[in-house]
Parts: structure tokens; sequence; C-alpha cells
């Protein structure tokens, strides 16, 4: 097992770190993404780390940016370090299975989530008013369903706190009508397509969210994409419509965190090893059934 928590490149530019990525500049145009093992919940950063999270969330991206490569282009230039610029080669250890070099993007500044089923902020916002980000849906559906169709349903780009549901009014209004709508209708086709798939893999998506932005004029797909950080994967053997359902995410980690008497502030607290052995198996385990193959 590996865990890097902070990656560290001595002569290469930190631009920032997020909640698991350290993004680093290269070239003005070109950055490279380093997917850690820091692993968040309630939007805290926690105390401890999960092993080879981040090889399996970049591995997995990898293995769907090359799957909707004829839907959609994505901002990667290369994940096999041997690729890498010379400035890199030192880090080898630091950046193998785990990073990215991509292009700059210059991102859209929305959320752009697809809902196949009934989950999360969407039911709770359904259970209050009858809708997800302003679309009516229809009256008695229980959490977990599968919505009558896949959904476009919007979001703020927060850089903290959680991201806001926001009707497609508002998207129209942040980026034009005509983006808007590629935004749109390119996610219901990422998640179809996903999701199908996915199906044969005796996996539901319940739901999954995409950022996007352009590259030399070109929209592209960006970030991570159909991770279990990003999206809700059910087994399809033990779905049961009607409350939460089992998830290949850090869904372990949140359940053993409700437990404690911790007010979701930072510092956040350090994990069992427990907690963070099984955590580990569930990410693993999402990229074996997803791909097929063992990591």
């Amino acid at each position: 097992m590996s865990l890097l928590i902070e990656s560290n490149l001595p002569g290469v530019k930190l631009l920032r770190r997020g909640k698991v990525r350290d993004v680093y500049e290269v070239t003005p145009t070109q950055l490279l993404m380093v997917a850690t093992d820091r692993v968040s919940a309630f939007d805290v950063i926690l105390g401890s780390g999960i092993p080879d999270k981040g090889r399996v969330l970049t591995q997995i991206s990898l293995f769907w940016f090359d799957f909707l490569k004829d839907v959609v282009p994505n901002h990667v230039i290369s994940a096999n370090v041997d690729e890498f610029p010379e400035s890199l080669q030192p880090f080898r250890d630091q950046l193998e299975g785990r990073s990215m070099f991509i292009h700059l993007a210059k991102m859209v500044d929305v959320e752009c989530v697809a809902r196949g089923y009934l989950s999360g902020s969407g039911w709770k916002e359904y259970q209050q008013v009858g809708t997800i980000c302003g679309l009516p849906l229809p009256p008695g559906l229980r959490e977990g369903d599968r919505l009558p169709a896949p959904i476009f349903t919007p979001a703020t780009k927060a850089q903290t706190g959680h991201d806001e549901n926001i009707p497609f009014e508002q998207v129209v209004t942040t980026v034009g009508a005509k983006l808007a709508t590629q935004l749109r209708d390119l996610t219901l086709k990422i998640y179809d397509r996903a999701a199908a798939y996915a199906e044969t893999r005796g996996i539901i998506l319940a739901d999954t969210k995409f950022e996007f932005g352009f590259v030399d004029g070109r929209l592209v797909v960006a970030d991570e994409v159909l991770t279990p950080d990003s999206s809700r994967f059910w087994p399809r053997s033990t779905y049961k419509p009607g409350g939460p359902q089992p998830s290949y995410d850090k869904q372990y980690v949140r359940d053993y965190l409700e437990t404690l008497d911790w007010n979701k502030q930072a510092p956040g607290p350090e994990l069992p090893e427990e907690v963070v052995a099984k955590t580990r198996e569930k990410y693993m385990e999402a990229y074996r059934v997803l791909t097929g193959k063992r990591l």
C-alpha cells in the first residue's frame, strides 16, 4: 500500500492544494494534477488518508476519459510519467499512477450534474417542494427511486462549503443560452453512455457531476470524471429503493464520523485503522468492478 498525503515537487510552482488534488504549473498553458490520498468529509479534510485512493481516482478517470473520447474531448496530455517534461522526472515516485499532465483549461463556472435516481441534495429538495433545481417531479417518489428520465441539475462551484443547486435559467444567465444548452445536452449524453456501461458491470450510476472548460476554444471535460468522489455508484445486487443505498465511495467514513462527538469543523479527526482499511477496500473494489482490472 502507498500513502501520499501531500505532494512535494521542489522547483515546480504549486498553484493550489484542493481537498484531494495538488495542481502545479509546468508551463503557462500546461499543468500537472496529482491526486493525493487525502480524504474529506462534510467539507473538512480528515486527519487520516486512505492509501492508494489517489491512484484509484486517477485510474478511474483515465478509464472514463478513454471510454468517452468519441463523445467529448478531455484535457489530458499524458498520464505516462515517461512522457512528462524533464522537470518532473525526479518526482516519479510521487507521480506514478496518480498524476496527469494536462492542458490549462478556461473553466466554466458551473457544476454540471446529471441525476438518474433520487438521492442526496436532490432527495432533500424533492421532499420539501417536489422539485430538483426547480424541475417538477412526479409525486410519491421514494429515496433511491429511479427518475422517469435522467435530469440536468446544475450547481454553483463553491470554493468552500457545499455547492448550491441552481435552476437552468441561472446557468443561461451565467454563461449564455447557447453554452448552457450545450452543457446540459453533453452532461446528459455522457451520463447516458456511462450509465449504460455501468449497468453491464452490475452497477447503478445514480448521479454524477462534471466540470467543463475550454482548451484552444474547444469544450472539454476536465478535472476528474465518473469517480467514486464525483458520483454515486450503487451495486445493482443490493439496490432497494426506499432509503439510502450501499455505495462504492467514502460513505463508510461518513457513517463512522456520525458516531463521533465532532462538530464537523476543522481540524478533521483521524480515522481508526479499520475504517481506513474498509474505505480503501471500497475504492479498490470500485476500480475493479468498473474496469474489470485490478489496480
